[in-house]
């Protein structure tokens, strides 16, 4: 019965050393999360979102800074997350150039003007959010939308995309959304209307979020170009009863364009420093996807 009792206590001791040792994984992991929504986080954010002990977070994030995954950045009491964290995702490449280069050109806009700004690049039937500047302002209604998919005709970024993009893309990718599902994708389903819409897009320079989805907030987005190639959409959100939608286009659609033209010219300077060129266009990934959505597929 002793030595029954020996090994029953040794074996809970090691089951709760186990559970022990979940849990902190699962801190680990709920840290990571959090740490990606912003850009930068103060302990105080962390600890409110994760709802852990801030000795914990601490501790958690010196174990973090010690695998070059976190870092405490220059604003006295912040913390980042480094480049180093993509190793923890298979086949996760570094972010495209154009993110680098526009990162301090965001943040410089909306501490001059206020609004948020963010960039979105095409993934086969959404723009993904890839930059924001929210973090950087209180107009806004969200804490954050990066990683934020958002529909090719309903949104802003999507339509200012599809309307600058090549034909055939165009092509592509509006029979890839016909399976998407997704409730905003209405929008292409009369193709003459959407087509319309695109045109007027590309004569006035802007495209605006269907003003039915999330009408708290509007956005206006303008094409950020490499040569006469789209690589990624600019846009500009304000919080509706603050400003009309024609008094936004006056103000900011000019400064809009400069700032795309500026996060162009640094992407191009950069290249030409480094001998390097853009990844390859998206439109060579639809084609697969393009033939599986067609009717005889």
């Amino acid at each position: 019965m002793f030595e029954e009792a020996l090994i029953g206590e040794s074996l809970s001791a090691k089951s709760e050393a186990r559970r022990d040792s979940i849990r902190s994984v699962e801190r680990a992991i709920d840290l990571l999360q959090a740490l990606n929504r912003r850009s930068i986080s103060t302990l105080h954010d962390l600890h409110l979102e994760t709802g852990l002990p801030k000795p914990s977070i601490v501790r958690l994030l010196r174990t973090l800074e010690a695998k070059g995954m976190v870092a405490q950045s220059s604003s006295y009491g912040t913390y980042q997350l480094l480049s180093h964290v993509k190793t923890l995702s298979c086949g996760f490449h570094r972010e495209p150039l154009i993110i680098e280069v526009a990162d301090e050109i965001l943040i410089e806009f909306t501490k001059e003007e206020g609004w948020p700004l963010a960039i979105a690049l095409f993934d086969v039937d959404a723009m993904i959010v890839r930059a924001s500047t929210i973090p950087y302002t209180s107009l806004s209604l969200l804490h954050s939308s990066l990683n934020m998919r958002l529909s090719m005709t309903s949104r802003a970024l999507g339509r200012c995309y599809l309307a600058h993009c090549s034909a055939n893309e165009r092509k592509m990718i509006l029979e890839i959304i016909k399976q998407s599902g997704n409730e905003e994708d209405r929008n292409s389903l009369d193709r003459q209307k959407f087509s319309r819409l695109l045109k007027m897009v590309r004569e006035q320079g802007y495209a605006l979020r269907d003003p039915t989805i999330e009408p708290r907030s509007s956005t206006m987005a303008v094409p950020v170009m490499s040569g006469d190639r789209v690589i990624a959409s600019l846009g500009l959100t304000w919080i509706s009863v603050a400003m009309s939608e024609k008094r936004a286009i006056e103000l900011y659609y000019p400064k809009l364009v400069e700032t795309a033209r500026r996060i162009s010219k640094a992407l191009d300077e950069r290249l030409e420093r480094s001998g390097g060129k853009l990844s390859a266009s998206p439109f060579q990934g639809l084609k697969h996807r393009y033939l599986q959505a067609l009717p005889y597929h």
